[in-house]
């Protein structure tokens, strides 16, 4: 692995869990006994990362004084949100504490396992500004879909349609060029929309076709799934 450094996204309030998870960011959810985000974080070890940023903001103290500078052999640092930047203003702010070109993003409250070496050959060979792990699902309504050519380059991203059976969805993990942040002067908006959406043309954006194991804990009921799902992956 060239890339070393990720970028985690851990500052989500996690709202549709709150009345399962009252006052805990989604992240720190725990899943058999320990937060959500040390399954993240043992995965990204597990694939050679050595440096962490998290991008932190609601509650930021639980997860600070849980994990502290370091966790297993992760360095880790902290870019603050001091108010709601959105996911492309938090990777903006995030950025600040990363030495290298190509970083790896991720969500903290999504497990999804693809091979980041794959991600990373793919991405240097077709020389993409954007790169971003797909998974084809059968039930697509609440992510949305990427279009892509047959060469796997990304075409176009659909809104979410509780109407679209099947495709291949964002699965949260991207390998993406700090250059592509160079031309935004604003501190607050959104990866998906104000940059994916609007850079297909301006930037090359590649899809990288993976089945590995996907989760999200945006809902309660997959958040009792995970409790046993997760651990046993790990098995």
């Amino acid at each position: 692995m060239i890339t070393k450094e990720a970028i985690v996204l851990a500052g989500g309030l996690g709202s549709r869990l709150q009345n399962v998870l009252p006052g805990i960011p989604k992240c720190m959810a725990p899943v058999n006994g320990k937060p959500f985000l040390t399954y993240v974080l043992d995965y990204l070890i597990d694939q050679e990362i050595n440096k962490v940023i998290l991008s932190v903001g609601y509650r930021n103290d639980q997860i600070v004084n849980y994990f502290g500078a370091n966790y297993k052999n992760l360095s880790i640092e902290y870019a603050i949100e001091n108010e709601p930047l959105g996911t492309g203003g938090a990777i903006k702010l995030a950025l600040d504490y990363c030495t290298q070109n190509d970083v790896i993003v991720l969500n903290g409250d999504t497990y999804f396992i693809p091979g980041l070496k794959e991600i990373e050959e793919i991405h240097f060979q077709t020389k993409a500004n954007i790169t971003i792990a797909v998974k084809e699902m059968s039930e697509t309504g609440r992510y949305g879909l990427i279009l892509t050519d047959k060469d796997g380059r990304i075409t176009d991203f659909w809104e979410k349609d509780p109407n679209t059976e099947s495709g291949w969805i964002n699965g949260g993990i991207y390998l993406i060029n700090r250059r592509v942040f160079d031309s935004i002067t604003e501190q607050k908006f959104s990866l998906e929309n104000d940059v994916f959406k609007k850079s297909c043309s301006k930037f090359k954006m590649q899809a990288y076709q993976t089945d590995s194991f996907f989760l999200d804990m945006g809902i309660p009921e997959d958040y009792i799934n995970a409790q046993t799902l997760i651990p046993a992956l790990e098995k």
